[in-house]
Order: structure tokens, then sequence, then C-alpha cells
């Protein structure tokens, strides 16, 4: 890989992951992460939610969490294929050593492994090894 094309997915990946930050304040500012039911409902009265209520709220919640999650995955991500730039290692598998095919990168800039060890990784994953 030329430095030109690493210079590409640098910018890549650091556009990738101010998009990732700025819809993580997104989230926490206009979403329920961190509220209580009542902050959320805005019910400033004695009065219980209704249970369904409660329970889609629950349910949104848990969705936001999840995505959080997922994001928060990817930012690691990210992250770890920047430091593995200025270390001079990005572009190598991890697992078998062998460059890692620039398509790949391209489509998946921070991915760690070549297509034949990734696909051993999600059998892994799976429980099929």
């Amino acid at each position: 890989m030329n430095r030109t094309q690493k210079e590409k997915i640098k910018k890549v990946l650091l556009k990738k992951r101010e998009e990732i930050v700025e819809q993580m304040k997104q989230m926490r500012k206009n979403g329920s992460l961190g509220k209580s039911q009542k902050d959320i409902s805005g019910d400033l009265s004695g009065y219980s939610i209704h249970m369904a209520d409660a329970a889609t709220d629950n349910f949104d919640r848990e969705m936001q969490y999840g995505y959080a999650t997922a994001e928060q995955k990817l930012l690691y991500e990210i992250d770890a294929a920047l430091l593995r730039l200025k270390e001079k290692s990005f572009g190598k598998c991890q697992s078998c050593g062998r460059n890692i095919k620039i398509n790949r990168l391209l489509a998946v800039p921070y991915a760690k492994f070549c297509v034949k060890c990734q696909e051993e990784e999600d059998k892994k994953k799976a429980g099929m090894v």
C-alpha cells in the first residue's frame, strides 16, 4: 500500500470517527440515555406512568443503549486502526501477517484481518469451529 492510499484511508477513518462522536453527542443531548423515567416522560405529577408507556420508553432506551454500544465498539476499532497507521503496522492481517488487500481496506478501513482470516474469526464467534 502506498502513502497516498494510506492518507486516503486515514481521512476516511477520521471523518467516520468525527461522525460517530457527533452522533453520540446528539444521542446524549436528545435521547433518553442517562435520564430517569420521570425526566423522559416530562410528567411532574405524582401519578404513576402507565405500564404500556413505561414499556415503550424502556424499549426505546434499550435500543439507544444498544446503538451506543455498537457505535462505541466501532469508535474503538477506528482508534485502533489509526494507531496501526501511526505505528506502521496498518494493512497487515493480525492473524496470518499477510497484507490485507487494498479493496478490503477501502471498504472496511478499520479491518484487522484479511478476508480468509476474518471468515475464520466469524466461524469461531458463531461457534462453528
